[in-house]
């Protein structure tokens, strides 16, 4: 590594560090004098620089905090000491380095070979941005996408994208790339104390605030407006909201924007939707709401939502077995990478939601194989409006499919998740293969 250039990390969890010892600005200046260092939070949602990075992004002390956003300071001053979240993260991340048009290709085709191995056929890009939706249509043109991919632009960059990309183009593929509706974020991570709740965080907010609720990533009144301009361009909208305050801002947008229409079939899906309450669920009944769930938390996370939230609320994290019993259609993700693309861990902790203590999170919440099975084949297809060509195998459907060791259907629950992927299939043609 030369002076100077950029070392990015990828997936600390604060509440699995030696000691409890958090990384700070100071610890990485010293490991890393001479080059700008950021190390992301497993959230995805913030990360943690030293001051060459500070400086190379634009950050300062003394900066404001923005709405929406975290930056943590040291004690009893404002010098930034090195964690930045959510919308105090963004102008760090808007400028990460990109690849190049002469490695775009290759970098493509070895990112489809992870979700490929992993028995995916088709894959989200959640929240595109216009420099990534320009990459993500050179790829396609040049024949380098075997994957299906859905792309929903991020709302920051929705009004430049559709003077590009107006609604008409939406919904259908071009060389296995589609556009799928629009991304709005309500909220941050609970894992990262940044979601936004209606109850305090048990311990405290993520820069050591006090009665933390978490915060909205937009006002009330921004998230209308945004949630109206997708209804209006007849856009799909999918929201990002975990903690129930966050949902209760998406219900109120949505009965602002969609007034008249409540109960039209948009296939507007909440993203994660992780501490939904039920009488939300019940409004997600109502308003034909999807909820795409996470429950890969259980495992990775439970333990950490227990001491955040506390017993009651953790264990109706992703309340897949309420809402199949309300008559919804869950779906199922890994948010890669923040958890692995790994789809039998994902049925796993759907039917088992073992923490990593081995504490179950929530047992009246877990399901069967096959409702963990059908979230993330048939009622992902139904988010996509792809039911008629995705997510079973029936004749006139397109061939994909996966080939695996044994049947997660019949093997022991707390096996599925050593099922391995023999051989993925992408219409027809086999896309991976195990050696």
């Amino acid at each position: 590594m030369k002076p100077g250039e950029l070392i990015v990390g990828y997936g600390y969890d604060e509440n699995l560090m030696p000691k409890g010892q958090e990384p700070t600005r100071d610890i990485f200046d010293k490991a890393f004098p001479d080059n700008p260092v950021m190390i992301i939070h497993v959230s995805a949602h913030g990360a943690v620089m030293n001051s060459a990075a500070f400086t190379k992004f634009g950050y300062r002390d003394g900066m404001p905090t923005p709405e929406g956003g975290v930056i943590k300071r040291k004690p009893s001053s404002k010098i930034l000491e090195g964690l930045v979240m959510e919308t105090g993260y963004l102008q760090a991340y808007a400028n990460l380095p990109q690849g190049t048009e002469a490695t775009e290709v290759a970098a493509a085709k070895a990112g489809q070979q992870i979700y490929a191995a992993a028995g995916v056929t088709t894959a989200q890009e959640g929240a595109t941005h216009e420099n990534q939706l320009a990459q993500l249509q050179r790829l396609a043109a040049k024949g380098a996408l075997y994957l299906d991919v859905v792309s929903y632009p991020f709302i920051l960059d929705l009004d430049k994208i559709l003077a590009k990309n107006p609604p008409a183009t939406f919904g259908s593929y071009n060389h296995h790339l589609k556009l799928g509706g629009c991304k709005v974020v309500g909220d941050g991570s609970p894992k990262g104390k940044t979601a936004f709740f209606t109850t305090p965080y048990l311990t405290g907010g993520p820069a050591g605030q006090k009665n933390w609720k978490g915060e909205p990533t937009f006002p009330q009144d921004v998230v209308n407006a945004d949630v109206k301009k997708c209804y209006d361009a007849g856009l799909q909208l999918l929201f990002h909201a975990n903690g129930d305050a966050a949902i209760d801002a998406l219900l109120t947008a949505h009965e602002f924007a969609a007034a008249g229409s409540l109960d039209q079939d948009r296939r507007t899906t909440v993203i994660h939707a992780q501490f939904v309450r039920r009488d939300q669920l019940a409004k997600f009944v109502q308003y034909k709401f999807i909820a795409s769930f996470f429950t890969d938390h259980a495992f990775f996370f439970g333990d950490t939502h227990v001491e955040n939230r506390g017993k009651e609320q953790a264990y109706f994290i992703s309340p897949m077995h309420s809402a199949y019993a309300l008559g919804l259609r869950p779906a199922n993700h890994t948010d890669y990478s923040v958890a692995p693309i790994d789809q039998m861990m994902t049925i796993w902790t759907a039917v088992n939601r073992t923490s990593r203590s081995g504490e179950i999170i929530g047992p009246e919440e877990r399901v069967t194989p096959l409702q963990a099975l059908k979230a993330i084949t048939i009622n992902g297809a139904y988010i996509y409006r792809e039911a008629a060509s995705k997510g079973t195998l029936e004749a006139g459907k397109l061939a994909d499919l996966v080939i695996l060791d044994n049947n997660p259907l019949k093997v022991d629950p707390m096996s599925i998740r050593d099922i391995k992927v023999l051989e993925t299939i992408k219409e027809g043609k086999t896309i991976y293969q195990a050696i």
